[in-house]
């Protein structure tokens, strides 16, 4: 019973953390990138071209979920159906604040807050909205869509970036707003001139959303070692393996200054489960030796595993 209710806890904090990091996404289009009629990428700038080229009669939430009802179908195929149902979960949530948030936001706020601050101001504001959004949901096993998708099928067989993977493929998405007549709220046609402009800014919105979804998927990924000395090893080392099950590896060692034998402890946990782990071991022993260091690349069972390509 107490490891179904575990079970329960985790899948509704890790559906809440897809619903903000969606709430993000939706809030950095609606506010500071459609007022504008910027173009981004994958398939929210793809619906975003639909909008501005029908005037508003096609909606971006409308396009958003019908272009990644197909990606989603190849996901499932290759992510399996655990990264479909948070997936699907996700793109039915921001295909309806796409439409939603557009209508109920306050044109006065819009106006305060995003357009009288110009277009690169109102770019690296929705970047970074955006940009967190897509990493909170990737973070948390589910995605966006589009090119977030494509992104993880990559990244499930290659080691790499997710953010590199988005920021290649929104660049073609990008340059295809050249193509396609837009309009602006006035219902007037947008010169090619100021075209060229938008699409630069798109080129700096999908290199800003890039930065800030790696920072974000790292920081939830980024791994601490852990030395302890103490003549309580015993003890803390139970309380490691028993309570926050992580693995312990006991060295031996020497103290040059006593010349006395001792055990150190040596544990590579996550970061957000440093201060838990520090807050026991000072429970336990007050004067316990600590080292904290952060690695880079923790790779094993609890951790991240080594991606290849398939074997021939």
């Amino acid at each position: 019973m107490a490891l179904s209710s575990k079970k329960v806890l985790i899948g509704v904090k890790e559906y809440a953390l897809i619903s903000i990091g969606i709430l993000c996404y939706v809030l950095g289009w609606s506010i500071f990138l459609v007022p504008h009629h910027l173009v981004g990428g994958g398939v929210t700038g793809i619906a975003s071209i639909v909008q501005y080229a029908t005037h508003g009669v096609i909606k971006m939430g409308y396009t958003y979920f019908a272009v990644n009802i197909i990606l989603l179908i190849i996901a499932l195929f290759t992510l399996g159906p655990s990264f479909g149902v948070k997936t699907v979960f996700a793109i039915v949530i921001a295909s309806v604040g796409l439409n939603v948030f557009q209508d109920i936001i306050p044109y006065e706020f819009i106006e305060q807050i995003a357009l009288d601050n110009g277009k690169l101001m109102s770019v690296i504001m929705g970047a970074i909205l955006v940009g967190f959004g897509i990493g909170l949901s990737m973070s948390q096993g589910g995605s966006t869509g589009g090119t977030d998708i494509i992104a993880l099928v990559v990244n499930k067989y290659r080691n790499v970036s997710p953010g590199r993977m988005v920021l290649i493929l929104d660049a073609v998405i990008i340059l295809s707003s050249l193509l396609v007549p837009s309009y602006d709220s006035d219902g007037q046609l947008i010169p090619l001139v100021e075209k060229i402009t938008t699409v630069v800014y798109g080129f700096v919105l999908i290199t800003l959303v890039s930065t800030v979804l790696d920072l974000t998927i790292q920081g939830s990924k980024q791994s601490v070692q852990l030395f302890v000395l103490s003549k309580k090893h015993v003890e803390i080392a139970d309380m490691i393996t028993q309570n926050l099950h992580r693995g312990v590896t006991v060295l031996d060692g020497k103290g040059w200054y006593t010349k006395e034998s001792t055990e150190v402890l040596m544990v590579i946990t996550r970061k957000y489960d440093l201060n838990v782990l520090l807050k026991e071991i000072k429970r336990i022993d007050p004067h316990a030796f600590l080292s904290v260091s952060s690695v880079t690349g923790v790779y094993g069972k609890g951790f991240e595993s080594i991606k290849g390509g398939p074997k021939k």
